[in-house]
């Protein structure tokens, strides 16, 4: 999970060698790995997304008040600040202020090793947070409910099968993931007893009803893996506003195509409800890289 695991170099490498590997392809996982890519990718193919700007340190350097003009043009505060390829919660923020988007600039963009500890304080970084150096910084819409009855964060996790040579996707039920801040944590979604994950995700209480919104959901992160190729198995991080059981969508947020296989990862447990014991789940992921070398 993360790189250079998740970006494609490690399957490269492999590749040369003709050695099996589990999960995406190289060409794949570069792509999901890199936050900005993928959800263009997927806007040019109709799905809802955030809105999304690239900030080159370089262009922050050269002028920085230029850069905030343009940043706070496209945006309304608040609005999303994060690395473009890390995986997970790592330096993600909403940003209220242009102060919080002067520090967070200055925090990603910075020259040194450690961090600034007024950044730390305006920016409300735990003291031993992660907040890593980057080239560039993804600033995106913050998405809210947009009038919908019901709105939730969700993560589901998937499986790939090849049956008879073809490519067949097991999408699990999702979760519905318990933010105790304003943004999930690294400590959330990995540790046993920091976060909350609700398998299955709370949809709507009537178990009919159940049926059509986790349908269209699961369709949607189908459809979302096999517009990137995504294969082996995944982790999809999406909201979904549900305005009536017949009128769901889903905003993906990014895809793991190698999520974090901690115990307390919620991907087990959706696997649990689709039968499969956590040795069971490895052992399809193996199998099915066995099967695609071959």
């Amino acid at each position: 999970h993360g790189r250079p695991g998740e970006d494609g170099t490690v399957q490269a490498i492999l590749d040369k060698f003709g050695l099996p590997y589990n999960g995406s392809s190289s060409e794949s996982s570069s792509v999901t790995i890199n936050k900005y890519k993928t959800l263009q990718l997927l806007r040019d193919k109709g799905f809802t997304v955030a809105q999304q700007l690239l900030i080159k340190k370089s262009a922050y350097k050269d002028s920085q008040t230029d850069t905030l003009s343009l940043i706070e043009h496209t945006f309304q505060y608040p609005f999303i600040a994060k690395p473009n390829d890390d995986g997970c919660s790592s330096a993600v923020k909403i940003i209220k202020t242009r102060e919080q988007l002067i520090n967070y600039c200055d925090g990603v963009f910075r020259n040194e090793e450690s961090l600034n500890n007024d950044v730390r304080r305006i920016l409300n970084l735990g003291d031993k947070e992660e907040f890593p150096k980057k080239e560039t910084i993804l600033f995106e819409s913050l998405i809210t409910a947009n009038g919908a009855s019901h709105f939730l964060e969700i993560t589901g996790g998937l499986l790939t099968h090849n049956k008879d040579g073809k490519l067949e996707y097991e999408i699990f039920e999702p979760s519905e993931a318990l933010a105790g801040g304003e943004v999930l944590s690294l400590e959330e979604k990995f540790l046993a007893g920091e976060g909350q994950n609700i398998t299955p995700a709370r949809f709507t209480k009537d178990a009919m009803l159940y049926k059509n919104i986790s349908g269209k959901v699961k369709s949607d992160l189908q459809r979302a893996a096999e517009v990137l190729n995504v294969t082996g198995y995944a982790r999809i991080d999406a909201f979904v506003r549900v305005f009536s059981p017949d009128n769901v969508e889903t905003i993906i947020i990014e895809v793991n195509s190698l999520p974090g296989m901690t115990p307390a990862t919620c991907i087990f447990h959706q696997c649990a409800l689709n039968g499969y014991k956590p040795y069971e789940f490895i052992d399809q992921i193996l199998e099915f890289a066995f099967n695609q070398k071959k």
